[in-house]
């Protein structure tokens, strides 16, 4: 099956592009997201092709007046992944790994946009992330994040906003094995994974961006982590031993403040400021929007919305959020004080934090 990528020199294997290995779960994803300066809007993005399911999805939401908007389509893809178009959703890659397009065409929902995201820094290659259960392989992925500046600009029931200076967020590309489409028929003897703890901390300062991320056992042993402070037009400075604790929100599990020591006497401090985001509006866990999941022959365009009484923990389709913070880092110089993302996914026991059970609240 020959596709226009087979013109690219992209190819991994000796077959054409359309053909991704041989597991049915591999995927190849985009992810953004935005704020205004204020705080006042939050967006998020997405779009995963899945080669060996045949389905191309995207999702498109928008934070504001404390309600969020969701715009989800899908679609078969027959192979093709230069197709950067799904319904109303759609991707243009204007400068590979410095500029993209973000497109919302008008539709019969509540949202259009038209906004451009630049990055700020070469991205940054995340460490691989590798995980079994049991025999059965759960994850084997590559991530590329990248902090940048937005422009352009989003509507909400014709209400437009105009993105521009201050406009900040993040993207990433990650591509590889991750659980996608339909649960398989047969699961691993030992039964699926009951325990998840996800922490990643995108923020943007001044004149750097900082990331910070781990994936932690029930133990709290790191199975993925990693700390990069990445300077405008300069140097990447990374830590590999960053140790954090967690104050949490009275009778749930979600963050009232994160501390990360990167190194001695270089200390993140993120403390979220507004409404949550649930990232199933972009189709994480969702149980009709999930990621692969197959709707037909014919294009499928969803909306809905959340309120903030639908975004609450005890939602499961909240249980996956991003909240805006108020970033400070402290250093060997002056304390630079910024804004970022904090995204958190609490499945399970973590003794370290004091989680147990596995969704009871935080002690």
């Amino acid at each position: 099956m020959l596709t226009r990528g087979d013109d690219f020199p992209l190819h991994q294997t000796s077959e054409p592009v359309a053909f991704a290995g041989t597991d049915r779960n591999f995927y190849d994803r985009y992810f953004f997201n935005g704020y205004s300066p204020d705080g006042s809007v939050f967006f998020g993005a997405a779009m995963g092709f899945y080669p060996q399911l045949g389905i191309v999805d995207a999702a498109f939401c928008v934070l504001s007046g404390g309600v969020q908007y969701n715009l989800r389509a899908s679609r078969r893809s027959a192979g093709e992944r230069l197709d950067l178009t799904v319904g109303p959703i759609a991707i243009s890659i204007d400068a590979p790994l410095e500029v993209i397009t973000l497109r919302i065409a008008a539709n019969d929902g509540p949202l259009a946009a038209e906004l451009t995201f630049t990055g700020r820094h070469f991205p940054i290659e995340e460490p691989r992330f590798i995980r079994r259960n049991g025999t059965r392989l759960f994850m084997d992925y590559t991530r590329m994040t990248q902090n940048g500046h937005w422009q352009g600009w989003l509507s909400v029931d014709g209400a437009r906003v105009a993105a521009g200076p201050g406009w900040s967020g993040t993207r990433d590309r990650s591509w590889g094995i991750r659980p996608v489409g339909a649960r398989e028929p047969q699961p691993p003897p030992e039964g699926n994974f009951s325990q998840f703890f996800w922490l990643w901390t995108p923020c943007n300062f001044d004149d750097r961006s900082l990331f910070f991320h781990t994936n932690d056992d029930a133990a709290g042993q790191a199975w993925n982590r990693r700390a990069v402070v990445a300077v405008d037009g300069g140097a990447e400075h990374h830590y590999d031993a960053t140790a954090f604790s967690i104050d949490w929100q009275a009778g749930t599990r979600r963050i009232a403040r994160l501390r990360a020591e990167l190194e001695p006497g270089r200390v993140l401090t993120l403390t979220p400021t507004g409404p949550v985001f649930a990232m199933s509006g972009l189709g994480y866990a969702h149980p009709e929007w999930g990621h692969g999941l197959d709707h037909g022959p014919n294009l499928a365009v969803a909306h809905d919305a959340l309120d903030e009484t639908g975004r609450n923990w005890t939602n499961p389709l909240a249980m996956h959020i991003q909240a805006p913070v108020t970033a400070r880092l402290g250093g060997d110089d002056a304390e630079r004080l910024g804004i970022g993302v904090l995204e958190q996914l609490f499945v399970g026991p973590h003794a370290p934090t004091g989680l147990s059970g596995l969704m009871e609240p935080a002690p």
